[in-house]
């Protein structure tokens, strides 16, 4: 085991108190930290900050560990970049913003979530289903909104460290200002590293990349109630450096040679957006807002011999306006927004360079009568230049059948360009050859990707046992009219993009149960179905990589907090993944050929959180527990420069276990 040193200090949300002078009766109030409403009109679940400290998220890929609706897997067996799903589909179908404006898009698809320092978020909301069109038209599955700490909110300082047996190494400081009541500014600063070459599993390569991350956000918040005027103005810069490869490989001396196998991920960031409200001071349900970002992703590597290399400018902006029809049960919002997105990306040295932008208009009106009903019914109309004219529209749906109960339904179309490459950047990491077998298409040929998403909800509080639980079904249907295949079934030696040509649709159920078993004791458990099938060239089967079968339970407990802010928490979380379907390799030589399906396998992640004060607190955690691995995750890899090479192919961990520890320190 190796050694670990480390601090850790992160804005802990403690347990909420609330008192009354009845004879000094006390009255202590838990705060979840997964919230559900049974009056908001779309199926949104918001994770609070106290849920994020549940396990290591040192970013926001790591942030959904123990949120029963995000399933999060490994991408490759190379870069340690964890992907995440919604409903059975990859992010490319969600729409993930940051306070409302899209962030994780283009560019930074494939690693984009590793941006975001876990530190720096507040909240996240999950909304399964098509979100809504205020924020596009391009969200099919669902949307992820963070929502970041408020410098009118924030304490004077946060420290945090932490540091892991797999030389992953990692330091957050906060500092806040309040200028007045109404002005401060927040600047935080993040930086990890991981030093030392790991190869659990003796195949030469490393389990994990070297690398190096240095981010920075600077955020100013103004806040008038008296005249009705907000805004934010957000700064930030982020270098981020990735080594993978054999254990031998030198950049300086092999890079792009055939002397050892190594690939280098080195990503620049620059990001600048502004958002101003203004709230009508004799109407409170009046208000218009203005939101403008512009960001520059650079991004140059190589894997291998292969090189890809995208440089992505973006402008967004958005103008909406919310107000009322008669009353406050009849809401509605509209607006317009503009979309600017400048590709300079070359593939082995091959310009597939492009210029996209949009323009769009929507509306949107809510009807809410605060107590049994509601809906949500928008719609949006775009003009693409690679898309063209298109209508969007949406659904929700919310009704109250009885007390503490809701029952949902939604529907929405989406529609997305596909960026085939920025998208799928583990297969760069294998031999396989990339074909485009369509060629009349705006967007490297293909057509834009077209979905239709519906869904239903159904979620019941109850006391059982003299205590309190909640059961939730979801069902949701995904049916795609012209999706981008991403076909590896056809051979093992390339891969093939093309648009659909005969049916594909991704059926998600999931049953969640939660109880408190006995006073902060609590049970969160999950089961998930997934029915997703695809028409390839070759015939049709299961998304590859994607369990049919998934369970899932987290189990919480923590002390009463002392008066002097003394408290102990204790989180396990366990996740089994059924069988999963895997790309073709029977055309391989015997000792690289994978089986049809994956085998079953469980995982045990567990926290202890030991707050010696208000402001001072250690935590100890392991991930993987059982040491369960992936057996020959790297195909060919006796020959890296072969024609059967592959490192895309990971359905289970590849490091193993896993321990860490940390502490977090703040100044209020």
């Amino acid at each position: 085991m190796k050694k670990i040193t480390l601090f850790l200090v992160l804005f802990v949300f403690a347990t909420t108190f609330s008192q009354e002078k009845l004879d000094e009766v006390k009255i202590d109030i838990k705060q979840k930290g997964i919230k559900k409403s049974l009056t908001k009109t779309a199926n949104t679940s918001v994770v609070t900050s106290k849920e994020l400290l549940k396990a290591a998220c040192c970013n926001l890929a790591e942030s959904f560990e123990t949120n029963p609706s995000i399933d999060v897997n490994f991408s490759d067996a190379l870069t340690g970049t964890k992907q995440i799903k919604m409903l059975g589909l990859t992010s490319p179908y969600l729409m993930i913003t940051e306070e409302n404006i899209p962030s994780v898009r283009g560019a930074s698809q494939a690693y984009g979530l590793s941006f975001t320092p876990g530190t720096w978020v507040e909240s996240i909301q999950i909304t399964k289903g098509a979100g809504s069109i205020v924020n596009g038209y391009e969200s099919i599955s669902g949307q992820i909104n963070t929502e970041l700490i408020k410098p009118l909110n924030d304490i004077p300082f946060f420290f945090n460290a932490y540091g892991s047996t797999d030389s992953r190494y990692e330091v957050n400081t906060h500092f806040n200002k309040k200028l007045s009541d109404k002005l401060a500014t927040s600047l935080y600063i993040h930086g990890n590293t991981r030093v030392a070459k790991n190869d659990m599993n003796d195949d030469e390569f490393l389990d994990n990349p070297l690398g190096k991350q240095i981010n920075l956000v600077n955020r100013w918040q103004y806040a008038n109630a008296e005249t009705g005027w907000v805004s934010f103005v957000n700064y930030k810069f982020m270098k981020d450096e990735k080594q993978s490869g054999t254990v031998d490989f030198n950049p300086d001396v092999d890079k792009l040679t055939t002397n050892h196998w190594g690939s280098e991920i080195n990503t620049e960031r620059f990001d600048l957006s502004t958002k101003i409200g203004y709230i009508f001071k004799d109407m409170p349900y009046q208000s218009i807002g203005f939101q403008n970002a512009f960001s520059s992703h650079n991004q140059q590597s190589y894997f291998g011999l292969n090189q890809y290399d995208i440089k992505q400018q973006s402008y967004y902006s958005n103008l909406i306006f919310n107000s009322i029809i008669n009353n406050t049960m009849h809401k509605f919002a509209t607006g317009l927004n503009f979309t600017y997105d400048k590709y300079s990306e070359f593939v082995n040295l091959s310009d597939v360079s492009r210029i996209d932008n949009s323009v769009g208009a929507f509306f949107e009106y809510t009807f809410d009568n605060n107590n049994k009903f509601s809906y949500v019914l928008g719609g949006r109309f775009d003009y693409h230049n690679r898309l063209g004219a298109f209508f969007t529209p949406r659904l929700h749906v919310r009704y109250n059948p009885w007390e503490k109960s809701v029952l949902r339904f939604s529907a929405g179309r989406g529609k997305r360009a596909a960026n085939i490459y920025a998208e799928n950047q583990q297969l760069f990491a294998s031999s396989r050859l990339f074909s485009i077998l369509d060629t009349d298409g705006k967007i490297y040929g293909l057509d834009p990707e077209i979905a239709w998403n519906y869904g239903v909800s159904f979620t019941q509080n109850f006391i059982l046992f003299g205590k309190s639980a909640d059961m939730t079904l979801d069902f949701y249907r995904t049916d795609f009219q012209n999706q981008v295949i991403v076909d590896v079934m056809q051979s093992s030696q390339e891969v093939l993009f093309y648009n659909l040509r005969g049916n594909s649709y991704a059926n998600s159920l999931q049953i969640d149960f939660n109880y408190e078993i006995i006073k902060h004791f609590n049970l969160r458990t999950a089961y998930k179905y997934y029915d997703i099938s695809t028409d390839y060239l070759s015939g049709s089967f299961q998304r590859p990589l994607q369990a049919k079968h998934r369970f899932f339970s987290n189990l919480e407990y923590e002390t009463h907090i002392s008066n002097e802010g003394q408290q102990w928490r204790f989180d396990a979380t366990f996740n089994w993944l059924g069988k999963q379907q895997l790309p073709t390799t029977s055309s391989n030589p015997v000792g690289d050929v994978f089986p049809e399906f994956s085998p079953s396998f469980s995982t045990l992640n567990l926290q202890i959180t030991v707050q010696q004060s208000k402001n001072f607190e250690m935590y100890f955690g392991g991930e993987n527990i059982g040491n369960y691995r992936q057996t020959n995750a790297i195909l060919g890899k006796n020959n890296p420069f072969g024609m059967y090479f592959d490192t895309s192919v990971v359905y289970a961990p590849i490091f193993g276990q896993m321990f860490y520890a940390g502490l977090r320190f703040k100044i209020k």
